[in-house]
C-alpha cells in the first residue's frame, strides 16, 4: 500500500456518530479505528514516523482516547509517557489550565514533576477541533519546564480551525482531515 492508500483505510475505518455528545455535534469515533488491527497498525507507523522526526524526549497523552495513541507512540519510541487529566484524576502536585472547547469549557491537569526542564515533549490526543484542548495541554508542558514540540493526532477538523490556535513553534501532524 502507499501513503494515500494508508489513509484511505483509516479514514474508511473512522465512524459518524451524529449528536453525540450533544445535538448538531458529528462526533468522528475512532475506536473503529482501533479495533481493526491493520488499520491500527497503520495509524501507529503513521504518526510515529511523524512524532520520531520532533526529536522528543516524552510522550505526553491527554484523556481519554490521547492515552491510547499515546502510550502506544511512547512504547514503540522507546520514550517514558505522560498522562494529562481531567481534574481530581491524578494523585500528586498538579498544574491546571481551564479551557475552552467547541461545546463548553474544562480543565486539564499534568503532575509538576511530570516533565522535566527543557525536555523535548510531544502531544497526543485521538483529535484537533478548536485547539482548546491542545493549546491547554501545550500550557501544561510548558507550565513543567518542556518544550511542546509537536502535537500529533489522528484526525483533524478543518473547518474549527484549531490549527491557528497552537503557537507557532509547535508542529502538527494529523493523518485524516474533514
Amino acid at each position: 500500500m502507499d501513503e494515500s492508500e494508508h489513509i484511505a483505510l483509516i479514514r474508511s475505518r473512522i465512524r459518524d456518530v451524529p449528536d453525540f455528545p450533544k445535538p448538531g455535534i458529528l462526533f468522528r469515533d475512532i475506536t473503529t479505528v482501533l479495533a481493526d488491527a491493520n488499520a491500527w497498525r497503520v495509524t501507529v507507523d503513521r504518526l510515529g514516523q511523524a512524532v520520531e522526526a520532533w526529536r522528543p524526549d516524552v510522550i505526553v497523552g491527554i484523556e481519554s482516547r490521547g492515552f491510547i495513541l499515546g502510550a502506544t507512540l511512547a512504547y514503540t519510541l522507546g520514550l517514558g509517557f505522560v498522562p494529562v487529566r481531567k481534574p481530581g484524576k491524578l494523585p500528586h502536585t498538579v498544574h491546571t489550565v481551564e479551557y475552552e472547547l467547541e461545546y463548553g469549557s474544562d480543565a486539564l491537569q499534568i503532575h509538576t514533576d511530570a516533565i522535566g526542564p527543557g525536555h523535548r515533549a510531544v502531544i497526543v490526543d485521538d483529535l484537533l477541533a478548536t485547539g482548546g484542548t491542545a493549546g491547554a495541554a501545550i500550557a501544561l508542558v510548558e507550565a513543567c519546564g518542556g518544550q511542546a514540540v509537536g502535537l500529533a493526532v489522528l484526525v483533524e477538523l478543518l473547518d474549527l480551525d484549531g490549527r491557528s490556535r497552537l503557537p507557532a513553534q509547535t508542529g502538527l501532524v494529523s493523518l485524516v482531515s474533514y
